[in-house]
């Protein structure tokens, strides 16, 4: 998806994606097949556009089909259940961009060949109606993330409040208020950014890495060699999409009770067990392990050792000096106070870190675009000049830019949009939050269309979204501004939302353009497919919440299998902004304090030595994750990048056309499986079998019972 930010950045430091038609194929191909056809004029002699040139392309209307939206939905619903289950483990979310443009390829290729043979096919598969499910996919289960099902908004709840010091100022989830608030906050976005579409794509050229990858992966699939690929990777993505389902149904008759089953197997011993360092045999997490970059996945694992297995073990024996012994470690008062505080300091000084790098480079960049176009438009000649700008634009780039202006999409609907939307959300969300009063939101609306385009403009140049970033600015300032007896919790985390789904929805819809664009999918087509898409997610993805909610009495808690990590980190950040530094144990300030600095420099560091050296750096962020919930997935990711390493060692062309298939099946079928989970769950049918692993004392404990009762 290509989104996001903090936790999701940790997320996707994406490389763009290559699609290789070279070197795939079974052992079973023909490889003399490569190149027939090929004799007239070489496949490598033509660009995109000219392999395309003798395709019509279809009306913005017609790019728009209902079968196209069919497909969307289905494919949302499903993304939807593997985000949300990512939402509530860790938050880590990969990149679901190529899973969704490929099952969407997929799925309809299959509709037409099925109503080809029938008859009834009307209108042929276009690369115009790939972009647009793809687009459709994505905005929809990006909702299950900027909603903050596993942050802001689950953080309001009482269960949640009741792990941190402010126990008091809550808001249980509810599927009505929840489905509001995400209709009236989801779409302003879509429309600050309508009018800035050309200077961004055309005037600007921003990069966007992750649409130029989906839109690449896009076009090969719809050439001759890259349908072939494509069909193979299907096949590969159904076998361990297969696999990883049955396998997350095997494992479900081992969980009888609390921490029993394979997730809960102490493969690195007792001792090790219970400082959080097991593999759990998630498949969902080998998947994103190869995924992710080696760096974050090696980062989640030092911060897992150095928190788990230094910090913690060494501040728990300070108890009854730091803090009261009496305490249970779940208190915020206690232990858990260093877990949460110390998460937030890292996560806050690699954020801010970050804030100030995109935005100062979104400003140089912006006024060097700028004196650039002000030099292009004099009659001077400019010896300095960037030779880009001399130079006759490609067949490909006057296609493109012409098709790209061809169907406008009015500054005055997208001014008029913003401002209902706008007053619609003013009137509306005071009722949903009485301490989010009308003229915070107001505030809030003049300031988000600049924030969302210096969203949009970093993320072209540097593939980051921050919007969680923007979102936290959010929390501290109308936090702060509220105060503690006004409701400034809630306040700040409502505030928090408004926010990040203003500025998540805009780079969203940039990303898109810039797929749209080299795809030759009509603006027009992209706004409408990403606002139903959105309008998708505003349903789908509460009521997807709704049933983990509810089939999940522990849903939130450190014991449960869902966690909801970020929940209690945005809530205690919300009463950081309100309360001040004054409840926290003793020396956490300080730590806190140290490991913000820590945060900064690693950063600088990383960013001084250069991109090659700098690879190697951890990546703060990724650190912070595991101080709160453990290192268990943390195991699982590294075994998803060992996968990846040794068969690119083997096969690399192999390893770069089929990993993301394999991992993405692993991810789908676990995820998926948390569908029939939960309604067993709800039903109030349970696991047969309890698979538990007990200390040495515990077991001491049960034989003298036994030999007792005997």
């Amino acid at each position: 998806m290509g989104r996001e930010e903090d936790e999701a950045a940790v997320h996707n430091h994406q490389n763009a994606i290559e699609v290789r038609n070279d070197n795939v194929y079974d052992d079973d191909d023909d490889p003399n097949q490569k190149n027939k056809g090929n004799d007239a004029v070489p496949a490598a002699a033509l660009s995109v556009e000219q392999i395309f040139a003798s395709q019509e392309v279809p009306s913005w209307q017609d790019q728009l089909t209902v079968r196209a939206f069919v497909v969307s939905f289905v494919l949302s619903i499903l993304f939807t259940f593997i985000v949300m289950k990512l939402n509530l483990t860790t938050g880590i979310i990969p990149s679901l961009n190529v899973s969704a443009g490929l099952l969407g390829f997929f799925f309809v290729k299959t509709w037409t060949k099925i109503a080809s043979k029938s008859g009834l096919l009307k209108q042929p598969f276009t690369r115009q109606e790939n972009t647009v499910i793809q687009t459709c996919v994505v905005a929809s289960s990006g909702i299950a993330f900027s909603g903050g099902f596993g942050s802001y908004l689950f953080g309001m709840s009482e269960s949640v409040a009741k792990q941190s010091s402010d126990t008091n100022d809550y808001k249980n989830p509810s599927l009505g208020w929840i489905i509001g608030f995400l209709f009236v906050v989801s779409f302003l976005g879509l429309f600050s950014v309508v009018p800035l579409r050309k200077i961004m794509i055309i005037d600007f050229k921003l990069t966007y890495p992750s649409g130029t990858a989906t839109a690449h992966l896009i076009n090969s699939f719809h050439t001759p060699e890259g349908a072939k690929l494509a069909k193979k990777q299907v096949r590969t993505l159904g076998k361990f999409f297969s696999l990883s389902f049955f396998w997350g149904f095997f494992q479900w008759f081992y969980t009888a009770a609390d921490d029993c089953g394979f997730a809960n197997f102490p493969t690195l011993g007792l001792k090790a067990y219970e400082n959080k360092f097991y593999f759990d045999f998630s498949s969902t997490y080998v998947g994103v392990g190869m995924i992710c970059p080696y760096i974050v996945n090696i980062s989640v694992l030092l911060g897992g050792i150095l928190s788990w297995g230094v910090m913690w073990p060494l501040i728990e024996n300070r108890k009854g000096d730091w803090f009261d012994e009496k305490l249970k470690p779940s208190n915020m008062h206690a232990l858990q106070g260093y877990k949460v505080f110390i998460a937030i300091a890292i996560i806050l000084g690699d954020g801010l870190y970050n804030f100030v790098k995109v935005l100062t480079r979104t400003l140089s960049g912006l006024y060097n675009q700028l004196q650039e176009k002000d030099v292009a438009d004099s009659s001077l000649p400019v010896a300095d000049r960037p030779s880009y700008t001399k130079e006759e634009p490609s067949f490909d780039d006057q296609r493109r830019t012409q098709l790209f202006l061809k169907d406008q999409i009015s500054v005055w609907f997208a001014l008029g949009g913003y401002v209902a939307i706008a007053a619609i959300s003013i009137g509306t969300l005071p009722h949903i939050f009485p301490q989010l009063k009308w003229y915070y939101i107001v505030v809030i609306y003049i300031f988000a269309p600049a924030l969302a385009f210096c969203n949009a403009y970093g993320c072209g140049l540097t593939d980051w979204s921050l919007a969680s970033t923007y979102g936290k600015l959010a929390i501290f300032t109308i936090g702060a501004w509220a105060g503690a007896s006004n409701g400034g919790v809630l306040a700040g985390l409502a505030a928090c939302g408004v926010m990040m789904n203003i500025v998540s929805t805009a780079s969203d819809l940039t990303q898109d353009f810039k797929t749209g664009y080299l795809t030759l999918a009509s603006p027009r087509s992209m706004f409408f497919s990403q606002v139903i898409g959105t309008a998708m997610g505003c349903i789908i993805s509460p009521c997807v919440f709704w049933l983990f909610y509810n089939a999940y009495d522990n849903l939130g808690k450190p014991s449960s299998p869902y966690p909801a990590p970020f929940a209690v980190v945005y809530r205690n950040m919300a009463i950081l902004g309100v309360e001040g530094f004054g409840s926290l144990p003793r020396y956490c300030l300080l730590l806190c304090y140290i490991f913000f600095g820590i945060a900064i420099a690693v950063n600088l560091i990383k960013d001084f030595i250069g991109k090659d050296k700098g690879k190697y750096i951890p990546i703060p962020m990724a650190m912070a994750i595991p101080f709160y919930i453990g290192s268990y997935f943390a195991i699982d990711m590294c075994i998803g990048s060992l996968i990846l390493f040794i068969w690119t060692k083997i096969n690399k062309a192999k390893a770069e056309a089929f990993a993301p298939a394999v991992a993405s099946g692993l991810i789908c079928g676990d995820g998926i499986w948390t569908l029939p989970a939960s309604i067993l769950a709800l039903a109030g049918i349970k696991p047969p079998i309890c698979m538990k692993f007990l200390s040495g004392k515990d077991n001491a404990k049960v034989d003298g019972f036994l030999s007792s009762s005997s």
